[in-house]
């Protein structure tokens, strides 16, 4: 049977080659590639005896743990799609994903069990309910799951699948413009070499041109890498694809938050190579457990430190390099929509995100309205742009594909919502979303979404949310509100009764109090003025 780009193929291809080297390590769970490979097998017969088939949706709805990565295998090996689900959401959002996202079937822990049968009625595709214990008491027979074990239980763990293809489609949920989540649709073939490198990130001889050759990439040595963020979130999710295509071992934290401690320890005892983080968030309490612990650990095991999908402040990085003077610090950067973009950009002259080099894939676009979308020239602004492998829009979602997705000179151009400047030198320098979305530890928050959470209190008249500078997090929200009929709000009423509509990451960490919300005469939000307020913390309440 022919193999294409699809990544259950280039997982099979090696698995054949290296099965008896550890795959996935998770807490006590650990798994060989064989092992991965035949639990797989045995699940995706499963739910393919339940009518899951080519083309249909299966949420993953878990922490961090073997059996996600099992899931995702197991959906790619029936041509099925994986959809990862923020463990984090409330009722209402995580009705919105299912709904919009038409799964038909989810892989979820037992905890999430009330959450489920509290929407489930609401998303009448959802057949199926196969839950991996984790030692809640949630009793699943009120939606008639099964457990995830005895689900596997007699399947057989054969490789007689179909022929995939090149275009199967691997969807990642990220937030939108309009707060909602929303399912980057990439082909297995694009995300494989936009988000995974082609099969060439540790290799010299780079990207593969066939799917045979992804067996002649692996290492004679394993590098061990541990990625710090869930798999819920595409930084996690592409990094252990990245290692488990390159014969390497993906480490797992199996714990619900990040205590420096505890991933030092595990750090010591898989005797990790490679540490990939999401920008400040997660480096701070890294750095603040070998500063407290001064000597605690043995880690010279330890040759990089990599950050994606936050600001990683160059403060942060030399506070690494002072704890391990021979580790080297990568620091990426991109999208959910653009896969990898570009490594260790530090704009030029202090300026930007990052830099790179034009090339036929990578552009700046002019995105003005009312008018054709073009190449800037020297010295103009626009919008990043990449071209190539890139995804074929949202989920369910064309008028965002068709915003997103342009046509230039004839060629498709994908614009990542970045503005950036073509240099002298055609170079391009990124300066960021355009947007106000609020970048915090890595997870993308969405002004109106808050804004619209806040406002279902009845105490509040108006509000605008910003973004304000944290140590740690890199931005935090921050609300600034006018009361209604003279109520007394403080931060803590304010987040307990927003708790009810939006996830606990979400919420107002500043709360403002004043008159009047600034507002332009049309009513639109003045964001900068909103902002101004929140600087000056005359109106800060505790």
């Amino acid at each position: 049977m022919k193999k294409h780009f699809n990544l259950a193929d280039l997982y099979e291809i090696v698995a054949d080659k290296v099965p008896t080297r550890d795959a996935l390590v998770c807490g006590d769970q650990r798994a060989t590639f064989a092992e991965l490979e035949a639990r797989a097998n045995r699940l995706a017969h499963f739910l393919a005896s339940r009518g899951v088939g080519a083309g249909d949706h299966v949420g993953l709805y878990l922490y961090n743990c073997n059996e996600y990565l099992e899931g995702m295998l197991a959906c790619f090996k029936i041509r099925a799609v994986p959809i990862n689900v923020n463990y984090r959401y409330v009722d209402e959002e995580l009705l919105y994903i299912f709904d919009n996202a038409n799964m038909v079937a989810c892989i979820h822990n037992r905890e999430f069990l009330p959450h489920i049968a509290a929407i489930r009625d609401a998303a009448p595709d959802l057949h199926t309910f196969i839950y991996v214990e984790d030692g809640s008491a949630e009793e699943p027979a009120g939606i008639d799951a099964i457990e995830y074990e005895q689900a596997m239980a007699g399947f057989s763990s054969a490789r007689d699948f179909a022929e995939r293809a090149d275009d199967d489609l691997f969807i990642l949920y990220t937030g939108g413009t309009t707060g909602m989540p929303k399912g980057v649709m990439w082909p297995h073939k694009a995300v494989f070499y936009a988000a995974m490198g082609g099969g060439g990130w540790f290799h010299p001889d780079g990207a593969i041109t066939r799917p045979e050759q992804i067996a002649d990439r692996i290492g004679d040595f394993p590098i061990v890498g541990m990625a710090l963020a869930p798999l819920m979130h595409g930084a996690c999710w592409w990094y252990a694809c990245i290692q488990l295509l390159a014969g390497n071992t993906v480490v797992l934290s199996p714990y619900r938050s990040l205590v420096g401690e505890q991933i030092w320890d595990i750090v010591e005892k898989e005797k990790v190579n490679a540490v990939s983080i999401v920008g400040d968030a997660m480096a701070v309490p890294l750095l603040d457990a070998l500063q407290a612990n001064p000597g605690r650990w043995e880690l010279s095991s330890l040759f990089n430190v990599g950050s994606g999908g936050a600001v990683f402040s160059e403060s942060k990085q030399e506070a690494f390099k002072q704890h391990f003077p021979n580790v080297f610090i990568t620091n990426s950067f991109g999208s959910s929509e653009s896969g990898n973009m570009g490594m260790d950009g530090g704009g030029k002259k202090g300026q930007g995100l990052g830099n790179v080099t034009k090339s036929e894939f990578m552009s700046v676009i002019s995105d003005v309205e009312g008018e054709p979308h073009r190449h800037v020239q020297r010295g103009e602004m626009g919008i990043f742009a990449r071209s190539g492998h890139i995804p074929v829009g949202y989920y369910n979602d064309p008028v965002k594909t068709a915003k997103t997705i342009v046509e230039v000179d004839g060629k498709s151009w994908l614009l990542l919502g970045d503005e950036a400047r073509l240099e002298e030198d055609d170079t391009i320098t990124v300066y960021g979303r355009g947007s106000n979305c609020i970048n915090s530890g890595g997870e993308k928050i969405f002004p109106e979404e808050v804004e619209q959470a806040l406002k279902a209190n009845p105490d509040i008249f108006d509000c605008l949310v910003v973004a304000t500078p944290d140590d740690r997090f890199g931005s935090k929200v921050t609300a600034v509100v006018a009361a209604r009929g003279g109520q007394t709000l403080s931060l803590e009423g304010v987040q307990q009764h927003a708790r009810e509509h939006i996830a606990g990451y979400k919420l107002p960490r500043e709360l403002h109090v004043v008159d009047e919300v600034p507002r332009a005469p049309s009513g639109k939000p003045a964001y900068p003025q909103a902002l101004a307020i929140a600087l000056a913390g005359n109106c800060r309440v505790d």
